[in-house]
């Protein structure tokens, strides 16, 4: 990895684990923070920086790279042996990815690095891993615009620099300052852009409770949102079944998929709760394995979903990118993350009028 612009970048752990043999592929993982540009609120507190990991494969002088993004707080696999985990990784990288995503089955974020470490070794160029034309800057993935939370003047000037930028659809974080003056800022965008100029929603990150959620989806509801993620705590499956079934307002699940790991498990939280929409982050549900596992069993139930990222540096960003475009989805997806960290890795990805781009001339200035 080198820096970009003058940029100071720090490598923590590096070569902390290294396969020693004469094996086909050697593997070592690194540790790096991301800075945000600006400490970003979310209902869970306010975030300066962004821990993650990424895993370095090598074989026959050619290399491959992964990044496992882990959320601490949130991350199932934010556990004391996680670094652990990942030098066992490294020391048995060629018992081969099936046997290594098996045993890794609860470090969802690790499963993440391993497959796209797989697929940029095996790929002509290591940060290709799903050609189409989107990476051959020829097709493109509408996005929401991403508004943080904050106070109210910070808020409304995001709004308004979304706006400007072009999206079509904004997402906004609910849930942390007052309620009214939330409602007030939805109101603010609604006086100016009808349903069919901008679609909005609203993300509370289970920040309401139970007794209140009814009452404050059916006020949300009068700004004609497209949806709402997770209205209240995950794990609460019964309320959740109620909610979606009474509420005025599509719900959408995101946390209450994190943690779930077999597929009859999975199927029974849908059947049981049936919301309207779920939310895929490859790092915190297992990669692409596990997602397309929630994608097929949400199709079955005719629940809708679409992609996000989960505050990945560019690496993985790139991957989800690049694997979301493979599925044809045309709802807008949440990977418009790339641009809020001061250390960010420079890549070929790009915003333009709230879409998503490829673009071929740019290079990467991740080394591997």
């Amino acid at each position: 990895m080198s820096p970009s612009n003058g940029v100071e970048r720090s490598l923590i752990g590096l070569n902390s684990a290294r396969s020693d043999k004469n094996d086909l592929i050697k593997a070592n993982y690194h540790k790096y923070i991301l800075n945000f540009k600006r400490p970003s609120g979310t209902s869970r507190g306010v975030l300066k920086t962004k821990e993650t990991w990424f895993i370095i494969l090598e074989r026959e002088g050619k290399k491959g790279v992964g990044e496992c993004g882990i959320l601490r707080t949130l991350s199932i696999d934010d556990r004391p042996d996680y670094e652990d985990k990942l030098k066992w990784v490294c020391l048995n990288i060629n018992s081969g990815l099936a046997s290594l995503l098996k045993n890794t089955k609860e470090f969802p974020s690790i499963q993440f690095g391993l497959e796209q470490a797989f697929l940029s070794l095996e790929s002509k160029r290591p940060f290709e891993l799903f050609p189409s034309k989107f990476t051959k800057s020829l097709g493109s993935i509408n996005i929401n615009g991403l508004v943080w939370m904050g106070d109210a003047s910070f808020m409304k000037s995001q709004i308004k620099d979304k706006l400007k930028q072009g999206f079509k659809c904004i997402k906004m974080k609910i849930g942390a300052i007052d309620f009214q003056t939330e409602l007030d800022l939805l109101r603010s965008i609604r006086r100016e852009f009808s349903i069919h100029d901008i679609e909005l929603r609203v993300d509370a990150n289970g920040a309401f409770t139970p007794e209140v959620a009814l009452e404050k989806l059916k006020t949300l509801s009068e700004f004609d949102l497209h949806s709402i993620e997770q209205p209240i705590k995950q794990h609460q499956i019964e309320l959740m079944a109620k909610l979606c079934k009474e509420t005025p307002l599509p719900i959408a699940l995101d946390e209450e998929l994190i943690g779930v790991f077999d597929v009859a498990e999975k199927r029974k939280i849908l059947q049981i709760i049936n919301p309207q929409y779920i939310i895929l982050k490859p790092s915190l549900i297992g990669g692409f394995q596990g997602s397309k596992e929630w994608i097929k069993l949400a199709e079955n139930q005719n629940i809708g979903w679409w992609i996000t990222s989960a505050l990945e540096s560019n690496v993985g960003l790139n991957a989800i990118s690049q694997w979301t475009y493979t599925l044809g989805n045309n709802m807008p997806q949440g990977l418009g993350t790339g641009s809020l960290f001061t250390n960010n890795f420079e890549s070929p990805l790009e915003v333009k009028n709230g879409y998503l781009q490829y673009n071929q001339n740019k290079s990467w200035d991740f080394n591997i």
